[in-house]
């Protein structure tokens, strides 16, 4: 397994800014940091052989080394923690659950496991409970009666400080007969919720200092969580459902989460006066349906009422917030190209890979090498060999073959996953972050996408041909305005997802003239979006058709980020044919073989083509 990574908070700059490493090891000591020139990553035996030249910079040198752990699953987190600490209280939530067979999951509270202190509505063996501690000692009381997976209930706990009346609530929206997954519990406790920690939707947390360390990381969906500073009657709890604060509980209702507002964003807005607003933490999946989705609408924007609800996963990841080892400042004057930091300790490497590009509007070079990093994205850090280890056993007659990045992700689930990969409850996942450790994605790893991708770089520069690296990333943020600078773009080995500002700069490129060459397969094929503001987030549907490792729910094929329909670009009026003349249609995983050439491959207008 790899003891040692690390991650950059760009992965495109150019000269005069700024990346900063951030690192991490589980073995003492220090470890080496070098900046390299990547020419060519491929170290295979058959392949040009690793090709890199160390840049001479002030950056590099030898560092302490330590352990930077990452806080993954999704939550919302709440920053007044006293305004929480409620001796009465009702607490409820519509939920969907997706992974009743994990141990304890929480569904909002503010209970400190540390101390077990505070209070919560927990999920225990599928079965909704409310916990309450004061910090010496801890009551609780359960529904008795275990939910079904991805069906919507009512969950509401109550207690009455004054009377010690505790009420819990579990009613499913839509009961079928003979099924006992309703249940109302109450009884009398003597306990007092103590002060608990900060509160938190979806998870607890386990450090009682102000620190978030979220741990009973819920799975599934909730739509419009609310907190009262009194125990509520059952009639009263059912006015909260619809996401307005009565004004007769004007001044109990604590907060009245309305998570349809703000789709693309990671404030999660309280509607009462109070306006306790939490922060959305890794990125759940937005743009769900929620509870009282009728199937009148499927295009959330239409009808964001219908989408209140957030789908949290506890392997959710968006950052994983590591601090910052060391910093490099880009001189003037860098070849643009591709570039690594090179780190090593022992018998320990990784590199952390990043491109410098040619300065705004002044190109280098007549031909732009484009980069595509959206396809890294969808890629990195794939748990294909372990998950799905026998797929080239039943369809390439090759054994599974699991190397030290495999092993790693395997062992090592918080450093996230692939946009092929689905969650641990078996929903597919929407959402891919640059802000992590990449496995699979740099020099002497197989290859794929990037160690392909330095053939060409590593041609080129055998050729004497001049060129510039722009990246997916640059031609999303600038458009065509960035690619009207070159005479001819390039792409590189697998452009497989595109966002609608790509498409549109190469389309408009091309119809001014820009001469074009195409050297993937599986190009243009799935429409995606990046994140409008916040850096290094990716998102994408899979829906309707395509190749494809998951589908997404029906009605949940529109983008949360921007509001465009997911799913394959021939579905959203842009065939790849019309970037490059050709296109994706199926595959196969049998084995390989070579070609034939033809008597119409002697045509003179195509016989170039084989001139080497």
């Amino acid at each position: 397994m790899r003891r040692l990574l690390g991650y950059t908070d760009e992965i495109s700059v150019q000269p005069g800014q700024t990346l900063n490493f951030k690192v991490s090891s589980e073995d003492e000591g220090q470890f080496d940091l070098k900046i390299v020139h990547i020419r060519s990553g491929d170290d295979s035996p058959g392949g040009p052989g690793l090709k890199q030249r160390v840049v001479d910079a002030e950056v590099n040198g030898t560092y302490p080394a330590r352990y930077q752990a990452t806080q993954v699953g999704s939550f919302v987190s709440l920053d007044r923690a006293e305004a929480f600490a409620l001796e009465s209280f009702t607490i409820q939530a519509l939920i969907w659950p997706t992974l009743l067979s994990k141990d304890e999951q929480t569904v909002m509270g503010n209970w400190d496991a540390s101390a077990g202190s505070g209070y919560a509505i927990v999920m225990e063996g599928g079965k909704a409970a409310l916990k309450i501690g004061d910090g010496s000692s801890v009551e609780t009381l359960t529904s008795g009666a275990v939910m079904h997976e991805r069906r919507w209930y009512f969950v509401a706990a109550s207690f009455d400080a004054a009377t010690g009346e505790a009420t819990l609530v579990q009613e499913p929206l839509v009961r079928y007969a003979g099924e006992g997954d309703k249940a109302n519990a109450t009884s009398t406790m003597a306990v007092r919720p103590g002060k608990g920690a900060r509160f938190l939707i979806a998870a607890h947390n386990t450090a009682s200092d102000g620190a978030i360390v979220a741990d009973g990381l819920f799975n599934g969906k909730i739509d419009t969580p609310s907190v009262v500073n009194r125990a509520l009657s059952r009639a009263a709890m059912e006015r909260l459902k619809e996401r307005k604060v009565p004004r007769d509980l004007a001044t109990d209702v604590v907060a009245l989460w309305d998570l349809s507002k703000e789709m693309n964003g990671i404030t999660a807005y309280d509607v009462s006066a109070n306006r306790h607003h939490g922060a959305i933490v890794n990125m759940p999946t937005r743009a769900m349906k929620g509870w009282n989705h009728d199937g009148s609408e499927m295009v959330w924007t239409h009808k964001p009422e219908h989408y209140g609800a957030i789908h949290f996963h506890d392997d959710d990841l968006y950052d994983c917030g590591w601090e910052s080892d060391a910093s490099w400042t880009v001189p003037q004057g860098t070849k643009s190209g591709t570039y690594c930091v090179e780190l090593t300790q022992g018998d320990q490497w990784f590199y952390i890979s990043f491109y410098v590009r040619p300065p705004t509007g002044k190109p280098t070079a007549k031909l732009a090498l484009l980069v595509a990093t959206c396809s890294y994205y969808a890629y990195v850090n794939h748990h294909m060999a372990y998950d799905w280890g026998t797929l080239g056993e039943h369809s390439g007659n090759t054994f599974a073959i699991f190397d030290l990045e495999d092993m790693h992700l395997h062992m090592h689930p918080e450093h996230g996953l692939s946009m092929y990969d689905n969650h641990s409850d078996g929903s597919g996942v929407a959402y891919s972050s640059r802000l992590r450790p990449f496995m699979h994605m740099g020099p002497r790893d197989n290859l794929w996408q990037y160690n392909a991708d330095t053939h060409i770089t590593d041609w080129l520069e055998e050729k004497g041909i001049e060129f510039d690296v722009i990246t997916d990333d640059d031609m999303h943020a600038e458009g065509v305005s960035l690619l009207e600078h070159y005479d001819c773009v390039m792409t590189t080995t697998h452009p497989e997802y595109y966002t609608t500002e790509m498409m549109h700069a190469l389309l408009n490129y091309q119809r001014k003239g820009g001469r074009f060459i195409y050297m993937g397969g599986n190009g243009f094929y799935w429409r995606v979006a990046l994140h409008p503001s916040l850096p290094g987030v990716m998102e994408m549907r899979r829906a309707e058709d395509g190749m494809r490792s998951w589908i997404a729910e029906g009605g949940e094929y529109y983008m949360s980020f921007t509001g465009e329909l997911g799913g394959l670009w021939r579905r959203n009026g842009l065939s790849p044919e019309a970037i490059c003349g050709t296109g994706f249609a199926a595959q196969g995983f049998n084995n390989a073989s070579h070609y034939l050439r033809t008597d119409a491959s002697e045509d003179p207008r195509a016989a170039w083509m084989f001139d080497g």
